[in-house]
């Protein structure tokens, strides 16, 4: 959540000379494009085969209370704060998104169940370092304010204020850290500033966390040591 701020030219005729210097035949036209067409049908069944799930009356599997960071605790979003999807075949993640609560822990799990709160992220650290997982890291949670963003990243809640860097303990660093280096693990993602920004960064935002006093070396430093434990 977070505090708010106030072609080329036109082609020739057939049978044009091609760079080798034979002539190009009608044949070789309808050919190739006979192959365009069959690579569009192939294309679409692709895509059909992956989104089965969507046509009327289909449901992809889900476990529900199921966990994509083992270490978390499941408690669920309210449905009406996130969109189903099948991500990353639908949509590639390959961004982490920071936030800070401006309350407590306890605060951004009774508005992320709230429907009538419009967002939610996936995570929420406390400043112990507690994870919980609210919304499967498959589904598209409404917590970046950017459609774009939402599709192609996983949120971060963190317990505490902007302007409180007390708030932000070593415990929930380490946590937070031992997360974001499983997200990235999985999704291929980069850990650096391009790839696990602020909810400040996102284009378009009108909010400013995690603000000021996050300590985006210390972080990112502690997202490589949890990596190469991982690994």
């Amino acid at each position: 959540m977070g505090s708010k701020a106030s072609g080329a030219g036109r082609g020739g005729g057939s049978g044009k000379a091609g760079a080798s210097g034979r002539r190009v035949g009608r044949r070789a036209v309808l050919l190739g494009g006979g192959v365009a067409v069959l690579g569009t049908a192939a294309l679409a069944r692709e895509e059909l085969a992956r989104a089965w799930w969507r046509l009327p009356g289909m449901e992809r599997k889900r476990v529900e209370g199921e966990l994509d960071h083992r270490a978390a605790e499941w408690t669920s979003a309210s449905r009406a704060n996130w969109r189903r999807a099948d991500r990353p075949d639908d949509y590639r993640i390959d961004r982490v998104v920071i936030h800070v609560v401006q309350g407590s822990y306890a605060t951004a799990l009774k508005v992320f169940k709230d429907p009538g709160h419009g967002a939610a992220a996936h995570y929420v650290v406390r400043k112990d370092g507690h994870v919980a997982q609210m919304i499967r890291e498959l589904d598209v949670a409404f917590h970046a304010g950017s459609r774009d963003m939402n599709e192609r990243s996983i949120g971060i809640e963190h317990e505490g204020f902007v302007d409180r860097p007390q708030d932000f303990t070593a415990a929930m660093y380490a946590g937070s850290a031992r997360l974001t280096a499983d997200i990235c693990a999985r999704y291929g993602i980069p850990v650096d500033r391009e790839h696990i920004i602020g909810h400040v960064e996102v284009e378009g935002t009108d909010h400013t966390d995690p603000g000021p006093h996050w300590d985006w070396d210390r972080y990112l430093k502690l997202v490589r040591e949890a990596s190469k434990t991982r690994a």
